[in-house]
């Protein structure tokens, strides 16, 4: 079983969310767990008072090393269990971290508010991890993003574990279009080769389709992508298509 322990002032965001749909699914199968500490519940003072203006001046608020320290040293770990800060300065996170991490058995995340956190509580992360040029209020919903998509590849979690394997960038390509019953709406058709029953032309429709799709929307990913002759050639025939 893979544990998150989430260390935030709103517990609450995370136990909602978490309850839910897959995760709570997963939650409810033992295949992950997640668990929430709050460090208010570690302050000293009768205020719980977890953040303090910054030195030098500037706006806002800065959270405090002393709550945060005492909230990490109280959850039982793996000394080398990575434990996530999530930021706007980290590492970008994509599918190929989420399907590493989800190999750990236990990962530790810090949700940020206010201006953020004290330097010296970034010493106790293993990985500053974004999930996108811009800011939001708090660290929460990158959490909860980070761990949905990292449960996703706990076998057991999404019920068919080769689905994750087909979703997008799981081969660094964006995936195709899909279909289901009525063959037509609104003018709409199902492409015939879907309902052909040939599974090879099927195959080969689905792989082209990702092609089109990625060189379209994000054609940055096919520098990185695995690629065979096929691919390449097709993808060739797209640029001439489209005069590149």
């Amino acid at each position: 079983m893979l544990r998150f322990d989430v260390i935030t002032l709103f517990p609450e965001l995370i136990d909602l969310y978490t309850r839910t749909s897959i995760i709570g699914r997963g939650i409810t199968a033992e295949k992950i767990g997640v668990a929430t500490h709050n460090p208010r519940d570690f302050c000293l003072d009768k205020y719980k008072k977890v953040d303090d203006s910054p030195y030098g001046g500037g706006a806002g608020m800065v959270l405090k090393p002393e709550p945060f320290f005492a909230t990490f040293e109280s959850i039982e770990r793996p000394p080398d269990a990575p434990v996530i800060l999530v930021s706007p300065q980290g590492i970008p996170f994509n599918s190929n971290m989420a399907e590493t991490l989800s190999k750990e058995k236990q990962i530790t995340f810090f949700c940020g508010h206010y201006e953020g956190f004290d330097e010296r509580i970034a010493t106790l992360a293993t990985h500053e991890v974004s999930i996108g040029d811009f800011v939001i209020t708090g660290g929460e919903l990158a959490a909860l993003i980070i761990i949905d998509a990292v449960s996703r590849f706990v076998p057991g979690v999404v019920g068919k574990h080769a689905s994750v394997l087909s979703e997008s960038f799981s081969d660094g390509l964006l995936e195709g279009p899909s279909y289901t019953k009525p063959p037509e709406f609104r003018g709409m058709n199902v492409p015939d080769v879907l309902l052909s029953g040939n599974h090879k032309l099927i195959e080969r429709w689905r792989r082209q389709e990702s092609l089109r799709r990625t060189y379209e929307r994000r054609p940055d990913l096919l520098e990185h992508a695995k690629l065979n002759r096929e691919d390449l050639l097709y993808i060739e025939e797209l640029k001439k298509r489209s005069g590149a």
